[in-house]
């Protein structure tokens, strides 16, 4: 694949004037687990399990539940570490991920490929042979969309990159049922779509934060190529149409008051902060006032609630 090449930091500033074998055992261990991206694999687990408690109706085999995490944590890691190796070019020169292994020398670009692959090999086969083999495709097909479709065809390429290639983060809820069911189901399907229609409007407040960022290494995400009012736009759009799909689990009679309530009034909330932030575009409010950050948080808080919702719900009806 062909990816655009960013002029990388001098070798003195990366932090590698010792070879990454001659560093501390301890800190190099810190580094190997840095390249999964522990913070983002946990978000992803938060929609795994749940969703666990949703096709038992029940509590799950917690067996199950702990092999499905694992497998999840491994083929998500492998994927972050292969997106670091792609990516450590326009790494270094980001203020937000210049303190990442591969950058700072803690890990070698050798290393860290082939921690990746190994990390996707283990993964699908722990799926495949503990789990099923449906989780284990749909893992394997979470890994290579992320890594090639995202990663190395449109992160430099669209500004689209994040809504395209966010369909890799959508696949821990298809994981997670398919793990309890081996096969799949319109409740799934529409939590899949939760998570795509929310992670744009989850993402790109957090771009407009460090599109300077972006811009530095060329990179357009859609912050760096539209103004606050477009984007602000955007992000109600996406917004409204996420609240709208996840209440269609209960009339289709997967779920049942409480998940509604929650979806109700978490969704509620969104809105309104998706609406301030747009407000404050429209008014060329910039700086620390526009508060963008204000949405990113919440949109974190908002995923949580509601996929405890999911898992809490099956005991209540």
């Amino acid at each position: 694949m062909c990816v655009t090449a960013v002029e990388s930091r001098p070798a003195g500033l990366l932090g590698a004037s010792k070879s990454p074998s001659r560093r501390p055992l301890g800190a190099r261990v810190k580094g190997f687990v840095a390249l999964t991206k522990p913070r983002i694999i946990e978000l992803l687990l938060i929609t795994t399990v749940p969703v666990m408690f949703l096709a038992q109706q029940g509590v799950p085999d917690l067996g199950l539940v702990l092999l499905t995490c694992l497998g999840g944590y491994l083929s998500a890691g492998g994927a972050n570490a292969l997106n670091m190796y792609i990516d450590r070019d326009i790494d270094a020169l980001m203020d937000r991920t210049s303190q990442r292994p591969l950058v700072t020398g803690m890990v070698s670009p050798r290393e860290c490929l082939a921690f990746g692959i190994s990390l996707a090999v283990v993964s699908t086969l722990l799926f495949g042979l503990t789990v099923n083999w449906l989780s284990a495709w749909l893992s394997l097909g979470a890994l290579l969309f992320y890594v090639v479709v995202y990663t190395m065809i449109l992160k430099r390429r669209t500004a689209q990159n994040i809504v395209w290639g966010g369909i890799a983060g959508c696949m821990p809820v298809l994981i997670g049922w398919s793990a309890v069911k081996d096969s799949l189901s319109w409740a799934p399907l529409i939590l899949f779509l939760v998570i795509f229609f929310w992670t744009p409007p989850h993402y790109w407040p957090l771009s407009m934060k460090v599109k300077d960022d972006y811009a530095r290494v060329g990179v357009p995400m859609l912050p760096v190529v539209a103004s606050n009012k477009v984007v602000a736009r955007q992000i109600v759009l996406y917004s409204w149409v996420m609240v709208g799909v996840s209440l269609l689990l209960t009339p289709l009679g997967y779920t049942g008051w409480f998940y509604t309530a929650v979806a109700l009034v978490s969704g509620g909330w969104w809105l309104w902060e998706a609406h301030a932030l747009q407000n404050r575009a429209k008014a060329e409010v910039t700086g620390a006032k526009l508060k963008e950050m204000r949405l990113f948080h919440w949109s974190i808080t908002y995923v949580s609630l509601l996929f405890v919702a999911i898992a809490v719900d099956p005991f209540l009806r």
